[in-house]
């Protein structure tokens, strides 16, 4: 395959950006789209050039560092796939793609194609865990939980935290992330004590992180490689009311009080 990369360069934060385009002669319709870039790279470094900066860890859709605008969408045109998950086969010889980061204000670029994501760490530090002492694990049937409740849990904790959602958003929204997180806790008798002080800490620390707010525009549920329902921002919404309804004290939660 031959192709047309228009990869964004931004040597570091307070630089201006731009598009450079780069041709990709001899790729593999078999390679993984980070293997691509890996051999776009030793071509750059061959030739004495600084080579395309981008996330990657695990390469097996596990990690969700692996975030790409590709062609202007979120891990490119695959769905419940991942940018290091997705094949050269996925597009024709020829073809032009267009390679960008992660647009978001709280999402600002390190460089190239890398985002700080580190707001994400500081959505859950404020409350993405439990108090209680789980112990040594248990048998699975030691604490009997609902089977549509714990496929519930599930589905929500299958969140790698890529940030897809909130670079197909409209608003820049993080409330599929936060709501995966809060729900999925939420969701089981081991979050129950502290259910509705996580809600309104997370929601919190999402909106001082910058995020835009929800509307509700469905981009997110479509962007997941994961498959995550829009049905966990209903969740998370439905939490944050009662909570803020019963006037739950973050402050006491968090020891500030």
């Amino acid at each position: 395959m031959h192709l047309t990369l228009h990869v964004w360069r931004q040597a570091s934060p307070d630089q201006p950006g731009r598009l450079v385009e780069y041709a990709a002669p001899d790729i593999s319709p078999d390679m993984s789209f980070l293997e691509m870039l890996d051999v776009v790279n030793e071509r750059l470094i061959q030739r004495g050039e600084e080579p395309v900066a981008f996330d990657h860890d695990c390469r097996e859709g596990i990690c969700g560092s692996c975030g790409l605008m590709i062609n202007g969408s979120a891990h490119g045109p695959m769905k419940l796939t991942t940018a290091c998950q997705l094949h050269m086969r996925s597009f024709k010889d020829g073809d032009a793609i267009w390679i960008e980061p992660w647009r978001a204000k709280a999402f600002p670029v390190v460089k190239d194609l890398v985002v700080d994501r580190s707001a994400f760490d500081r959505i859950i530090q404020a409350g993405g865990y439990i108090s209680a002492a789980t112990g040594t694990p248990q048998d699975a049937n030691a604490l009997p939980i609902p089977k549509p409740d714990a496929d519930w849990a599930m589905d929500n904790a299958a969140c790698i935290g890529c940030g897809a959602c909130v670079a197909a958003c409209p608003n820049a929204s993080a409330s599929l992330f936060t709501a995966a997180k809060v729900t999925h806790l939420g969701a089981l008798p081991q979050g129950q004590p502290e259910r509705e002080r996580r809600a309104l800490a997370m929601v919190a620390q999402m909106d001082e992180e910058g995020f835009g707010g929800c509307t509700l525009h469905g981009e997110c549920q479509e962007a997941c490689p994961k498959g995550i329902s829009i049905d966990a921002i209903m969740q998370l919404n439905r939490d944050y009311i009662r909570a803020s309804a019963t006037k739950v004290e973050v402050a006491e939660w968090t020891g500030a009080a």
